[in-house]
């Protein structure tokens, strides 16, 4: 093992707004005392060094597993879980036998920057980071982040691993990008501050990661070890800037990065995760955080490729955090730990002031009267149209104008208008071309050859270009390939062109030349409710309002977004968004179908609208009895 560093360096340049507060104190302080002193004075040595570990879990393997859990439970009693990939239901399960089995309540961890989704099967999937740092109004970042929390609770987890503080300075950051709010510090710790407020405002504890900034790197910490070569004052206005706003609120945690940042670490090598200069001489001393401290995953190469397993729990112990992350080897961690008790590399008073703050993190989490969790109508209780609602509201307040040509958009007068539709990208875009369709014709033209297309477009005054790339994870490519920005090009020399992106802001960066495309609209993902949302924007039934989290060269810096009227065009909702109840409208379709079926109409469309917003609208069956023509969306009657 490499040489464990005590000795720290005074990092003076460092500002330091310190945090006065005990973010892990509730409001019962008394109660809370008596039941950590309690729980705390039964502790063996063995229970309290499990206690300062979280091992992953999963609800989509097999019993054996399942076993492995139970066993690192019994024999060396971790302090906690971090749930994986699986199914909400399975969880559940699984978090409420595991919790039986332990003496001490386990304290369950989850990454769910995004939602339950990003773990789970099956759950609601509100949109990445990327998305809501162009979202104006703070407030509605306040409830996704209660939202995230109500989802979190009711399956069982206490600690959600998010907000991500990172500042995305670097347009090539492989694994932080849509993870991020931006680029701008001040948008980041706003939004962080407003989320961090609403999951904790549900019992739900936040943890601001990657200490001490991840923004800027061009290499995965999952991979390899990122070298960060920036200067103190650099560290301290760019990426400590969040953080030090954020522990003058009540931030509970905060995970350390896999860096190598040598002005905060001068051993060549060492990992920020394991550096005592970083987590007690900076995050602890100097900084002044109280909270509860984790590493980010040991078995990351980032951490992994420094030293063996058993070697790198101790370093990242002795380097000032509570909780090791997916450790590889907790025998041999365990091992180690007891090492360095009996040599005093570690006190007892550093291991004891760890573990009574990973107890009243967990009194924190309501863990002093843990109840088995509520296995029915789980789906039912994290899928909901609130959680339906707030994402298109979120989208409505993020979709971006950056460029506006004669104020093309929104489109106004349809009466002259003969517009295409050409789409670029490897995605689906069926929700947008037939939302745009429900406000005026709009022909899909497509071609293997671009001088056929080119030829195919001459009659028309207005070609939408959609770029829909995937929406799967927010670490799929979102880049235009040469061929798609050859192709772009081309039409835009021909054709009034408005552009729109379904994809990272990033994806414009390639774009060499924006002087012929009219109006560039960023929709940041290729969801269905973006889709829906920008293409109701395109002909004024809502406004645009978003402004751009990150610069695109020089052409459209952070910030730009510019605005567009709504024309009291007819939009699209769903029931809930004008107090009608979907589950009562649903009921039109089978009414609607036995008509159908009863041949008392050959089909027929139903639309209902209030308040200007069209709720409810489908079809059915045929335009006749001799079913030559189904009835479609665009047919009036």
């Amino acid at each position: 093992m490499k040489n464990i560093i005590i000795a720290g360096v005074l990092l003076v340049c460092i500002t330091i707004n310190a945090q006065h507060n005990k973010p892990l104190q509730t409001l019962n302080i008394e109660s809370q005392k008596r039941w950590v002193d309690n729980v705390f004075k039964n502790l063996t040595l063995d229970q309290k060094i499990g206690q300062l570990f979280m091992i992953q879990a999963y609800s989509n393997k097999d019993k054996k597993h399942t076993n492995f859990i139970k066993k690192m439970i019994k024999k060396y009693h971790i302090g906690g879980l971090i749930f994986m990939q699986g199914t909400p239901e399975k969880q559940v399960n699984l978090t409420n036998l595991y919790q039986s089995k332990s003496n001490i309540p386990l304290l369950i961890g989850f990454d769910g920057e995004w939602g339950l989704d990003m773990r789970l099967k099956n759950t609601f999937r509100y949109p990445w980071n990327m998305t809501l740092g162009a979202v104006q109004n703070n407030t509605l970042i306040e409830e996704f982040g209660r939202q995230l929390g109500v989802h979190c609770k009711r399956v069982g987890i206490h600690i959600n691993f998010a907000p991500v503080v990172d500042i995305n300075t670097n347009p090539e950051n492989p694994i932080i990008g849509n993870r991020s709010f931006g680029e701008n510090k001040y948008n980041v710790t706003e939004k962080a501050i407003a989320f961090t407020k609403g999951m904790q405002s549900t019992g739900v504890l936040a943890n601001a990661k990657h200490f001490p900034g991840h923004g800027d790197t061009a290499t995965d910490s999952h991979k390899t070890l990122p070298y960060l070569n920036f200067s103190l004052d650099r560290l301290d206005s760019i990426e400590l800037y969040p953080y030090k706003k954020l522990f003058k609120t009540d931030l509970a945690s905060v995970m350390i990065a896999h860096l190598n940042v040598p002005v905060l670490e001068p051993e060549k090598g060492v990992p920020t995760s394991v550096s005592y200069n970083v987590v007690t001489k900076l995050l602890k001393e100097k900084m002044n955080f109280k909270g509860l401290i984790f590493t980010d995953a040991l078995n990351m190469k980032g951490a992994a490729n420094y030293a063996q397993p058993g070697d790198i729990d101790l370093a990242a112990f002795v380097a000032g955090n509570d909780m090791l992350l997916i450790p590889e080897d907790v025998k041999a961690a365990v091992k180690k730990i007891k090492q360095a008790l009996k040599t005093n590399v570690i006190t007892k008073a550093r291991l004891d002031a760890s573990v009574r703050k990973i107890l009243n993190a967990k009194y924190w989490a309501g863990l002093n009267h843990f109840t088995p969790i509520e296995e029915v109508n789980i789906k039912e209780d994290i899928i909901t149209p609130k959680d339906k609602l707030l994402y298109r509201s979120l989208m409505k307040e993020a979709v971006t104008l950056v460029k506006n040509t004669d104020a093309i958009l929104p489109l106004q007068d349809l009466s002259e208008a003969k517009i295409a539709y050409v789409k670029l990208g490897d995605s689906d875009n069926f929700n947008f071309t037939n939302t745009l369709k429900k406000y005026t014709e709009v022909t899909i033209v497509s071609d293997e050859n671009l001088t056929s297309l080119l030829k195919k477009l001459e009659s028309y005054n207005t070609v939408i270009v959609g770029f829909h790339k995937s929406n799967a994870t927010p670490w799929k490519s979102y880049k235009m390939s040469d061929k798609e920005l050859t192709w772009l090009q081309e039409i835009s020399k021909n054709n009034k062109v408005i552009l729109d992106v379904f994809a990272s802001p990033y994806s414009l960066l390639k774009i060499s030349d924006f002087s012929n495309i009219d109006a560039v609209m960023v929709s940041y993902q290729n969801s269905e409710v973006s889709q829906d949302i920008s293409a109701q924007m395109i002909f004024g039934a809502l406004e645009i309002k978003g402004k751009l989290p990150v610069s695109i060269n020089e052409t459209f810096k952070e910030g730009t977004g510019i605005t567009t009227p709504n024309l009291l065009r007819l939009s699209y909702s769903i029931p809930e968004d004008v107090d009608m109840d979907s589950k009562v409208l649903a009921k039109i379709d089978s009414i609607t179908q036995m008509v159908v079926d009863s041949t008392i109409a050959p089909g027929g469309q139903v639309l209902v609208a209030r308040y200007g917003k069209v709720v409810y609208h489908k079809n059915f069956g045929f335009q006749t009895y001799d079913k030559k023509q189904k009835v479609k969306i665009t047919d009036l009657y």
